[in-house]
């Protein structure tokens, strides 16, 4: 169950980072480590606060036509998945694995995406709910890496929210893509809404302690034949981070 969302006051370690800022949209390693942070100081101080609520963007209401006659589900060259599936997921797909992403590793499969890899840029996605929930953990976890801005303008929503992102994401130095390992890693999802325009997920990333886990969402919109990242329009992809006493709830993915 979650117990607590932002921590509140003004001391200690979430005076220092650079993630409390307004508008700084967090990648996946980042995430991680606020989380980790987040939840220690949730046990730690004994914080009852209770995690601010915040409105999905609303879903896009393109015409059924683009501007160059194909229809709005028209996927990328080469890009052909299964679609059938619409129902929420109640397990992870039976040919998920394990992709190294910079220090991390990101689950992917051969049959709900990616299934094209261009450099950092990860996409075909299945336009289902699996899909959706692979695509905002792939894509997030791009962005603190070299080759965040090409991630960014192709698989992020493009706007006010895009173009805040950018401005922000481009004063900060780029995480190594060798070294040691992140602590915690992706845990498990759950879908919290769903629809063919677009979907808001909640992942799951384990704590650096045994029973210790953090929670936060995310929104991600289909668009251009592929599910693109829709962030707030101050650039805010995460909604505040909440500790989670266990994985009841979630989807886990395993080990």
């Amino acid at each position: 169950m979650m117990k607590s969302g932002r921590p509140r006051g003004g001391s200690g370690e979430w005076e220092q980072p650079f993630w409390q800022q307004r508008g700084w949209i967090l990648s996946a390693g980042f995430l991680l480590v606020l989380i980790v942070l987040g939840v220690y100081t949730l046990m730690t101080r004994g914080d009852n606060g209770t995690p601010d609520a915040s409105d999905s963007p609303a879903p896009s209401h393109s015409s059924s036509r683009s501007a160059g006659g194909e229809s709005p589900d028209a996927r990328p060259a080469g890009c052909r998945t299964d679609d059938s599936d619409q129902a929420k997921p109640t397990a992870p797909p039976k040919d998920f694995s394990w992709k190294a992403d910079g220090t991390g590793l990101v689950p992917v499969s051969k049959t709900a995406g990616p299934l094209k890899f261009d450099g950092p840029v990860w996409s075909c996605y299945a336009h289902t709910p699996m899909g959706a929930v692979l695509a905002a953990q792939a894509i997030t976890d791009h962005f603190s890496y070299p080759g965040w801005r090409e991630v960014v303008d192709r698989q992020v929503v493009p706007g006010a929210g895009r173009d805040a992102l950018i401005a922000t994401r481009s004063k900060e130095e780029d995480k190594p893509t060798s070294g040691q390992a992140d602590a915690g890693g992706y845990a498990g999802f759950t879908v919290l809404s769903y629809s063919k325009q677009q979907a808001t997920v909640m992942i799951l990333v384990r704590g650096p302690s045994a029973g210790m886990y953090g929670a936060t969402s995310m929104t991600v919109r289909w668009q251009d034949g592929d599910w693109k990242v829709a962030p707030d329009p101050d650039g805010t992809i995460y909604s505040g981070t909440s500790q989670v006493s266990g994985t009841n709830g979630f989807v886990t993915w395993g080990k």
